[in-house]
């Protein structure tokens, strides 16, 4: 029988929940606010959080300095790019791992996580020249690259852990019915991990859609994306907080309302497994 929960616990526990949510959620309503104020409102002490004039003069004036589209569709391609490759590698990869261990399987799990332990300044000047002798700076393809490779060890990790909690009976029932690894893959382990693989996938894409590091020390302009973006409203003659509210703004929109419409998924896969 399930225990009988009190509504003052029901009450305390919702109201802790809507407060953490809030405290999360204000750094993002203080900067969509700040970017509808002049300069000098941004900077006003004390603050005002409602009742300011609202203005839109800081979107108008970003999309006419910035090309704001174009930063949008490289960060498009680049997140979309690194986040299909690297499916196509992490799934074949973790299924072996999952299903066809070998004494190195470990091993070779603990050396990926290892790289994401390391800072990523420390290889920043061999990628460099790497990229330079290959003619990969400030291309599409050198960033989709480096952003795939970065993730991937996390992208490997997660579908590992979700394949594990897959019956090997399955499997082996599909295999005695004579399919071959890639019907296996493709039509039996595939459609039972869509939730562990499409949660996976959003958050590679949100990692990489918000990676700034590389994209700012390998790409200038023609594949720079919206984290590019941003910091072009850094300046040595100060920080403009209306516009840079208004570029951040901009920028975190679409992945913000993508992640909206997928949280049920996000959430669904990330904390239930495999077998419902």
């Amino acid at each position: 029988m399930a225990r009988r929960v009190s509504p003052t616990r029901i009450v305390v526990s919702t109201a802790a929940a809507w407060a953490c949510g809030l405290l999360i959620f204000f750094p993002i309503l203080w900067m969509v606010l700040a970017s509808f104020k002049t300069e000098l409102e941004a900077f006003a002490i004390p603050p005002s959080f409602l009742f300011f004039e609202w203005t839109t003069e800081n979107y108008t004036t970003v999309q006419t300095r910035s090309d704001y589209f174009h930063h949008a569709m490289n960060s498009i391609v680049i997140a979309g790019g690194s986040t299909i490759i690297a499916a196509l590698i992490a799934v074949p990869a973790a299924w072996s791992m999952a299903f066809a261990p070998t004494r190195r399987t470990k091993d070779i799990l603990l050396w990926m996580l290892s790289t994401k332990m390391m800072p990523a300044v420390g290889v920043l000047v061999p990628i460099y020249l790497i990229f330079k002798n290959l003619d990969l700076l400030d291309t599409r393809v050198g960033l989709v690259a480096i952003l795939c490779l970065g993730n991937l060890p996390i992208v490997v990790w997660m579908l590992f852990t979700y394949f594990k909690e897959i019956p090997r009976d399955i499997l082996e029932a599909a295999r005695m019915d004579g399919a071959t690894v890639e019907r296996e893959l493709i039509y039996v382990l595939t459609p039972m991990a869509i939730p562990g693989i499409a949660s996976t996938l959003l958050l590679n894409l949100i990692l990489a859609w918000n990676e700034a590091f590389w994209t700012l020390n390998l790409s200038t302009s023609q594949a720079a994306p919206l984290t590019v973006f941003i910091a072009s409203y850094s300046s040595p003659e100060g920080l403009f907080w209306a516009k840079l509210s208004a570029a951040s703004t901009m920028a975190i929109a679409p992945i913000l309302v993508l992640g909206w419409f997928s949280q049920r998924q996000l959430v669904r896969g990330l904390t239930f497994g495999a077998v419902k």
